[in-house]
């Protein structure tokens, strides 16, 4: 007689990130689709600047000067200054990270953060590129959120914000995916605002690929 063993899949759990600043809203789904976890974590020391490529970097290259909030600065302490907020981010999320799988009772396995375009590689450059210096502070935290999440062992998917809402729907075979996530934040309670529905998203399209 040959025995048929089924074995259940196992439980694991999927982050959603969206990212503000130097704060990122983290949504945590277990691969049942309950919401384990919803926090809200600080990347950088206080002190530090939140958008130091967008500010400090562009003072240090003339751009921006006639604003009121606008100081002198130059070229060589914007990206000392710039280099420290890298380092302060990369301990807040390595910290925030640590601190959430310490807390799910199940494993983490992947976490889901908004995709990063394309930047120069050094900072000099990316403070000397228009385009770049006005998008490189938001990649600076969301790839400080990847490189902790890869330390952990989690497999890190990059979501466009523009589809992650069909990816999610496709993923649950449902049409009313709003509907979906307004019983996940009633579950959870109040606050549960876009930011909230749009890491939900992502993290539900995450769990749901291969």
């Amino acid at each position: 007689m040959t025995r048929r063993v089924v074995r259940a899949r196992a439980a694991f759990a999927t982050v959603g990130v969206t990212e503000n600043a130097n704060t990122a809203v983290l949504v945590t789904v277990a691969s049942s689709g309950a919401c384990l976890d919803r926090r809200r974590i600080e990347l950088t020391e206080p002190g530090l600047p939140t958008h130091p490529y967008h500010h400090e970097g562009a003072w240090a290259v003339g751009r921006y000067l006639t604003s009121p909030w606008a100081r002198a600065i130059s070229l060589p302490d914007a990206v000392a200054l710039i280099q420290r907020v890298h380092e302060s981010s990369a301990r807040g999320a390595r910290e925030g990270l640590e601190t959430l799988a310490g807390a799910m009772p199940i494993p983490i396995t992947r976490i889901a953060i908004r995709s990063c375009p394309p930047l120069p590689a050094t900072i000099e450059e990316r403070i000397a590129d228009n385009r770049a210096q006005t998008v490189a502070d938001s990649v600076m935290y969301r790839q400080a959120i990847a490189a902790a999440a890869e330390a952990l062992g989690w497999l890190v998917h990059w979501y466009e914000r523009e589809r992650v809402f069909r990816d999610a729907a496709k993923a649950l075979d449902v049409d009313d995916l709003d509907g979906v996530l307004r019983a996940m934040g009633a579950t959870v309670g109040a606050p549960w605002q876009a930011t909230h529905k749009l890491a939900a998203a992502a993290a539900i399209a995450a769990a749901g690929r291969p």
